[in-house]
């Protein structure tokens, strides 16, 4: 049995863990309030920017004289997966739902006979794609120093990307993010970024958005304009979701071990108690014995 200085120690151990763990979950709920409004605000312009360039893509006849960013490079041999994941560790499961689905379509794609490669944004999931897919990483964007996630910073992604696609380093790329739903639901969510998908003929949304819009000077020109746009505010929505994602997961994260802490304190506290009454009876006893020797 451990000694009551030892349980002392332990119990005040832990109740600093709760209260830095405390102060974190309130960090995490107050850049959460922030995060989740800049991730719904940003919804309705990547979804109907995604329609729009659907509906495009399915008006024009794809040829050799498309867009690459529309028309690919022809083949479908190499594929470059751009997973975005945290900076920070902390947050649950978080980092580790996105870079599962990830190797899951990894493998999915290896048992293809496909070449995958990695471009990672975020540093906490290169630890386990590094050890299970060794030499794949072709590059990784370090955003420790990005406090507010905005455009540019999506937009030197999409650029660099999308020079590497003009490069023919791959030739399909695919997104791998956390969609926020609330505080306890954040899903892994994959998209296909580069070239950019072709809506079924049938499609709702392709006939719904070309049924009431005209396209000046016409649909080619436009594409080759807005192609390039399309993947920046598809990493931009996808930086925002993860933002709001990491903040609540984190603040699910840090409530359950406070919560854990809190238990915790409370079984080495009843612990203690009975260890430092069964010391106080031990004395009492011996006092008593030697009373009455005497």
């Amino acid at each position: 049995m451990a000694s009551l200085k030892a349980l002392k120690v332990r119990i005040a151990s832990v109740k600093s863990t709760q209260k830095i763990t405390k102060a974190m979950k309130m960090v995490a709920a107050a850049k959460l309030r922030r995060a989740q409004m800049a991730a719904e605000a940003g919804r309705p312009y990547a979804e109907r920017l995604n329609t729009v360039m659907a509906g495009l893509a399915s008006k024009v006849t794809v040829g050799p004289e498309s867009p690459r960013l529309l028309a690919g490079t022809g083949q479908d041999q190499v594929h470059l997966l751009v997973v975005a994941t945290s900076e920070r560790g902390l947050a649950g499961a978080f980092n580790t739902n996105i870079v599962r689905a990830a190797r899951r379509a990894a493998d999915a794609l290896i048992g293809q006979g496909k070449t995958v490669r990695f471009y990672l944004i975020g540093k906490k999931g290169r630890g386990v794609i590094a050890r299970l897919y060794p030499g794949t990483i072709v590059h990784q964007v370090d955003q420790t120093h990005i406090k507010n996630v905005a455009f540019t910073d999506a937009l030197e992604v999409s650029r660099d990307l999308t020079r590497r696609f003009e490069a023919g380093e791959f030739d399909v790329a695919h997104l791998f993010y956390a969609r926020f739903q609330s505080a306890l639901v954040q899903e892994p969510t994959e998209l296909q970024l580069i070239p950019v998908p072709l809506a079924p003929a049938s499609g709702t949304a392709s006939s719904g958005a070309s049924a009431v819009i005209e396209y000046e000077p016409d649909e080619e020109t436009i594409l080759a304009e807005l192609l390039p746009r399309n993947v920046a505010v598809q990493l931009f929505r996808a930086m925002l979701e993860n933002a709001a994602s990491e903040q609540g997961s984190r603040m699910t994260a840090m409530d359950n071990a406070t919560r854990n802490a809190g238990d915790m304190i409370n079984r080495l506290t009843i612990v203690y108690n009975r260890t430092r009454q069964a010391a106080i009876t031990t004395e009492l006893i011996e006092i008593i014995a030697g009373a009455e020797a005497l």
